[in-house]
Parts: structure tokens; sequence; C-alpha cells
């Protein structure tokens, strides 16, 4: 029986003999107490795995001196100073210690590797274990949550204050090298590749991205172009096939003309940078008012603007087709997000009054063949299937709870909104409060009167957003998916956005396939040609009950439906 962990530690370069000495050989077990996580971190993939596997090798040796045995080893490469990431195998780590209570300690070997988020997030972490009487270890500091808290907090911050730096210096740099027309960094535009800070020809690519160019400047339209290069085998630098939205993601991009790029960054919900960039852009500017050059093109500035007026001429307003004015548009499709091609695999997407293969639509039937079918005809299954086995789950299903928190989410987003907020808010506090211990107990330059009178505020806030949260956490009411007639009601009045909720939150991942047809006029039953993979499996004694009750959901929704 081997570990779950095996193959990220054969991924950081251990082999068997050494995994064996330092006991991550077989699976661990034995009491929680006796237990711990490990978790270890790099930020960029040209960090060296020797320096990991070090961690590693010093943490382990920790561990044996503790008599503890490392359960599970959580490992991968994302950054913790920005919010916008999330960082799954560190949320397995601790939940592992927080949830499933598998254990009782974390070990990481230096606080920046832990956290750059600052007090605030590591405050709330260490209240959650603290309460489980469980613990985090920092192996390079040695320092131990349960005896120093303060030292554990403070350090952190100093991170968080550390990357707040760093991340100034860098935006400058890069501001100033965009004004004197150097690349900066990033991913090239097809046809050229970075040198000495510039732009230039990428001698591999650059002659068909100059077909691609000629195309556009013919007035091909970008699907024409992603079919006519995949039926030659044409690949992308990914080594994957052509798409029609990939064609117009380069024509858009200034910077395929070789011209210094300023984009506006997205922000999400809390007005804060997601990482991510609003496509194209516009030329970054001069003094003189001239667009600023990086290098060479695959175009010219000229070729540049007369593509877009191309493209922006084929725009229909209020549809899909190159309308950026038209706003969000309204969804009507229900499988879209979850329907896929019983050829490909790919997604399905919607199409007129039909549900087609997405990769057939983009990149031409040289990259599938394709299937489509009526959408109502479909929708109408899936509702009758989606209904049928929510009423076969148990009442402890996972997937009851799901439904009701993904309801709850598109019923109620203002209150969704809130627990954002207040989690937010929390956080925040959890860091003055930290804050405020530094200025008097480690700077000294607060009075005692002011401390007690500013830590007992912030405490009550820390106490009030905690209770609110709570409050907002809590389960909604799973009755009605217990009855024939409210599933039937919840459903029919959700709405094609609330339907979608209600389906995503049953499906796994790989969703609904709908298989191809025999033969042209197939006429197989649409419910034979499905298979949906379902998160939970029916509950058999409640599919006994069930099977005495479909026909009266079917008469209920063809009531509510009338």
């Amino acid at each position: 029986m081997e570990r779950d962990d095996l193959p990220a530690l054969r991924a950081l370069g251990f082999d068997d003999d050494e995994l064996k000495e330092l006991g991550l050989w077989i699976p661990a077990v034995g009491a929680p107490a006796d237990l711990a996580e490990m978790y270890v971190r790099r930020s960029k993939k040209k960090d060296s795995l020797s320096a990991l596997k070090e961690q590693v090798r010093r943490m382990c040796g920790h561990a044996e001196r503790e008599g503890k045995t490392i359960r599970h080893v959580w490992f991968e490469q994302v950054s913790a100073s920005k919010s916008y990431v999330r960082r799954e195998e560190f949320e397995k780590a601790t939940a592992a210690l927080a949830e499933a209570r598998l254990s009782k300690t974390l070990y990481v070997y230096k606080i920046s590797r832990l956290s750059r988020r600052g007090a605030g997030q590591v405050g709330l972490l260490l209240d959650e274990l603290e309460d489980l009487q469980a613990r985090i270890y920092v192996v390079a500091e040695n320092i131990d949550s349960t005896r120093a808290r303060s030292m554990l907090t403070f350090l952190s911050d100093q991170a968080r204050e550390q990357v707040a730096d760093l991340s100034q210096f860098v935006k400058l740099g890069m501001d100033a090298g965009k004004a004197e027309g150097k690349w900066t960094g990033g991913v090239t535009p097809f046809g050229l590749r970075s040198a000495g800070g510039k732009l230039e020809h990428d001698p591999t690519e650059y002659l068909l991205a100059r077909r691609i160019a000629v195309y556009l400047l013919d007035r091909k339209t970008p699907n024409w172009i992603a079919n006519t290069l995949n039926t030659e085998a044409k690949l992308t630098r990914h080594g994957k096939k052509w798409s029609g939205p990939g064609i117009i993601s380069l024509a858009h991009a200034v910077t395929w003309a070789g011209l210094v790029a300023q984009r506006e960054r997205q922000l999400d919900a809390k007005g804060k940078w997601n990482g991510k960039y609003h496509r194209g852009g516009s030329p970054l500017m001069d003094k003189n008012g001239h667009p600023i050059s990086c290098g060479e093109g695959v175009i010219t500035f000229a070729e540049h603007v007369k593509i877009k007026s191309i493209l922006a001429s084929r725009s229909q307003k209020g549809t899909s087709i190159g309308d950026r004015t038209r706003g969000k548009r309204e969804i009507v499709a229900l499988l879209s997000a979850s329907l896929h091609c019983g050829r490909c695999s790919g997604p399905m997407a919607n199409g007129g009054p039909n549900y087609r293969c997405y990769a057939r639509q983009t990149e031409g039937e040289s990259s599938c063949q394709g299937v489509a079918t009526d959408r109502t005809r479909i929708d109408s299954a899936v509702e009758t299937l989606w209904i049928n086995h929510v009423l076969s789950l148990s009442p402890e299903s996972d997937t009851l709870h799901a439904i009701a928190k993904e309801w709850l989410s598109y019923k109620d987003p203002a209150k969704e909104a809130r627990k954002i907020q207040v989690s937010a808010a929390l956080e925040s506090a959890v860091g003055r409060q930290m804050g405020l211990n530094k200025e008097r107990w480690v700077i000294g330059r607060m009075s005692e009167a002011d401390y007690e009178y500013l830590m007992s505020e912030l405490s009550a806030q820390i106490d009030a957003h905690k209770a609110e949260l709570a409050t907002l956490s809590i389960d909604g009411d799973l009755s009605p998916l217990m009855d024939p007639e409210a599933v039937t009601a919840l459903w029919n009045g959700a709405g094609i956005g609330g339907q979608r909720a209600l389906l995503k939150a049953a499906l796994t991942e790989e969703g609904i396939t709908l298989a191809a047809p025999r033969y042209r006029g197939d006429r197989t039953p649409i419910l034979d040609r499905l298979t949906v993979h379902w998160r939970d499996e029916s509950d058999p004694a409640a599919l006994a009950v069930m099977d005495a009750g479909v026909e009266r959901v079917e008469r209920t929704r063809q009531r509510q439906t009338t």
C-alpha cells in the first residue's frame, strides 16, 4: 500500500531508499497527537529542488526528535503573498488538522513558507487550531505556536511588510522599463521572442504568424483561419490546435505589433487586483503622443489598427459576435457549463437553438466531427434526471448540502457578499490587534491605558465579526429537497441561472456527456445517450421510495409549467 503523497515526494527528487530512511515510505498510522502534516512551498518553478529536499529532511529530523510521524507532505508551487492566489495544498494541510482532525501538528520550514499575508490570516488560523489543541511548528526559527504565538504572528506581519516593499520596487522597475521601450517579461505573442530586453522575430514561428496576419488583413474570419491551420496540422506554440477566439486575442494584442502595452487590471469583488489584465489594451504613449516600441513586431501599428477595424466591422450589436458594448448577456442555456461532446469529450456550447461541440465550432471539422442536439429536448431530459436524483439522495448526502449552499448563494448574493466583507474585516482586525501588541510590547511607545482601551475596542470588533460570520455560515434548510412538489417548485422557480447553480452542485467536474448519434437521423431516446456523473450515488432506500413518486413529480412539473 502506497502513501497518497508518494508522487509529490518523487517529483521533489527523492528516491525510494531515502524515503524509507526519512520515514516517508509507508502510510502513517496512529493517534492524531502522534501524527503531523508537512507543508512545503516554492514561489517559482526555477527555485532549486535541492533546497526543498533539504527542508524536508530537516523537518523530518525534527519530527523524529519529537516522536511524530509525518502523515502527509503537502507540496505546491504558488505565491503566498498574493491574496487572489488560492493555495489548495495549504488549505488541505490545515483542513487535515482543523476539519478532518487527522493530526495535531503542522510543520513548516520558515515563516515565509507558511504565509506572507500577515498576522490577520495567521492569527485566525491559530485561533482555530488552538481550540482543537493543535499547533504549527516552524523548524528554522524554532517557533511553537502553543508557546510563542505572539512571535509567530509578529514575524508573519514582518514577512508581509517585506513583500509590500518588494512589490513596490518591482512595479517601479517595470514602469521604468516600459517607458524606455523594454520588454519587461511575460508571455510573448506568437511569432515573437524576447532577447536582451527587446522583442524580435522567432524564426520557428514568424512565418506562420505573418501568414495569420495576412489572412486577417484579407478579411478572412478567425474561425476560417483556425480551421485552415488545423487542417494542415499547424499547431500553436504549446502544441495545441488553433481556435477562433485564440486568433482574435492575438489580433487585439498591441504587443503583436511590437509595442509596449498599457492594460487595465481586473479587480475582484472586493476591489483588489486578481492577478489578471483585461484583454487587448492600448499602446503606451511617450510624451509626444507616439506609441512606444519594444522591438520588432509581426505586424505594423498601421496593420494593427486596420485588423481591429475589420474585426469591429463584423460585430453585431446585442449579440456575442464582436459586440463589446452589450454588457452581460442573459443566460439562456442550462447546460453550456456542464455538457460534453461524446466524440472529443470537450465542452459543448450554446449555438442558436442547439448545443454544439465547441471544438467543432472554433477549431473546425479537422478537430472534431462534432455533436449537436436540440437544446429544449436535452434541457427537459436533464431537468427530469436532476429532480429524480435529488429525491433519491439520503438526508446525510453532501450533495444536498452543496445544493442548499449553491442555491442560497445564488438566491441571496447580498448574504454571500456580506460573508466576504466580514471575513476580510475579521482578518484586518486581527492584523490591527497584532500591530497594537507590537506598539505596546515591542516598540514600547504606547501607554498602558491607551493600550487597554484600544485592545478592548478591537477585541469587541473581533468578537462581533466572528459572531456575524458564524450566523452567516449556518447551513440552509434541506427539508424542501425531500419533497417532490417542493423540489419541482424550487427548480421551476429558479430561472436558468438558478437551475445552472442547482445542477452544478449535484454534478462532478465530468458533468454530462452526450453520446454521438449512431447514424444520421438516429432516433435513440435522448436519455439513453446521456451519461451523467453525479457527485453522490443514490441511496437504495430512497430509490425505492422515489419510484413510487416519479409520476407525481412529472404531474407536478407539468402542472406548474402550464
